[in-house]
């Protein structure tokens, strides 16, 4: 492990466990889940409301940062905690997925990736040593390798080449890391290898050589369905280091995350919250719903009357449902909210029936209420 950083398992039942990640700005309790703050804020979020629904980590987005207001913006002003006043653990991701899926004219080397910025069309050049210079100046906590992400379904040998160059990719970041880095932080590998078994067994274990202490599980929840999602889990997780975190990458819906859980990985992010409270969809005990739907016009309950939250406890649905109708910011700000407050009572409910052995009851019981298949 990095100095200052450690991962305690302390309870499991099955295939689930709890623990906690510890580092110099604070414990993360494990599962966990990070709210996504792509630029330097979880959009229409306080800092201080974010860690009010019980959130121990945030995300920051490599890509977006650097363009905008450049990493060594973010570092003359003080690094990324000081700059989002958020003085808690940071994790960032290497960039590589935005410059696949976001940036004009890309071009991908052994070097790294050559690519026009989606904002300006303004020329920039991803490297694995660049990246981690970036995660450095932004001061983040946790750190992501550089690497490929290809999209599924691919032809086996071509995700074979792809999972190598992220392997060697792996190397270089892990040089500039011990480089650059500051004691407390820590850099993740991510495997690779698209749905194929043997690629993604071979580069884990070459990442086990590399040495990491943690890992991540990449190229999933892109569009490949939930069923072959948790067929990739089940024959990856079991295969890695016990002792050290997994986290599972961009993932997800609730039932994405449940299930994901119950095959042994301990961190999660996504825009599903965030993103889809904008929208109008609010996460509940019950499954998700649409509050723009007229069913919603003369309902007078909150979302969830024994929330702590004040957003799920002490407005109306059907003042929600006007605030959308009337196009309000405060629409989404407080669906937004409400989203994470659900979000994180999920995690918080795991890691209580991981404690105490139940694990399956509370599976059966989100299954009943939510509707959704999770095993």
């Amino acid at each position: 492990m990095s100095e200052g950083f450690s991962f305690t398992v302390s309870a499991t039942d099955a295939g689930a466990r709890a623990g906690v990640i510890e580092t110099p700005r604070g414990d993360i309790r494990t599962p966990a889940f990070m709210p996504v703050g792509t630029a330097g804020t979880v959009k229409a979020m306080l800092p201080e409301n974010v860690r009010a629904t019980g959130a121990d980590i945030v995300l920051g987005n490599t890509y977006h940062l650097m363009l905008r207001p450049t990493a060594e913006r973010v570092a003359a002003l003080g690094g990324l905690h000081h700059f989002m006043n958020w003085p808690h653990p940071i994790l960032t991701d290497s960039g590589g997925f935005q410059v696949m899926s976001l940036s004009k004219l890309r071009k991908l080397t052994e070097e790294g990736v050559s690519f026009q910025s989606h904002i300006d069309g303004s020329k920039h050049m991803l490297t694995p040593e660049r990246s981690i210079e970036i995660q450095c100046l932004l001061g983040a906590d946790i750190q992501m390798q550089l690497d490929e992400c290809p999209a599924i379904p691919i032809e086996e040998e071509k995700a074979r080449t792809s999972m190598l160059l992220s392997v060697r990719w792996a190397e270089r970041s892990k040089r500039a890391f011990e480089e650059k880095s500051q004691p407390g932080q820590a850099l993740f590998g991510i495997v690779q290898g698209a749905n194929y078994e043997a690629l993604r067994r071979e580069s884990l274990e070459k990442l086990m050589e590399i040495d990491f202490p943690g890992y991540s599980i990449g190229g999933l929840a892109v569009g490949e369905g939930r069923e072959e999602m948790f067929r990739v889990l089940d024959f990856t997780t079991p295969h890695m280091p016990a002792q050290k975190p997994r986290y599972l990458m961009g993932v997800g819906k609730p039932a994405d995350i449940v299930g994901a859980v119950a095959r042994g990985v301990d961190m999660f992010d996504c825009v599903a919250p965030t993103r889809s409270g904008r929208h109008g969809q609010a996460w509940t005990k019950a499954g998700a719903i649409n509050i723009k739907n007229a069913s919603f016009a003369d309902d007078p309950e909150p979302l969830d009357p024994e929330s702590p939250c004040p957003a799920s406890r002490d407005y109306s649905k059907a003042y929600l449902h006007h605030l959308f109708r009337a196009g309000e910011y405060l629409g989404p700000m407080l669906l937004t909210w409400h989203n994470l407050q659900y979000y994180q009572e999920l995690m918080a409910g795991m890691r209580a029936a991981i404690a105490t052995g139940d694990f399956a009851g509370f599976v059966a019981e989100f299954r009943a209420a939510t509707g959704e298949t999770v095993l």
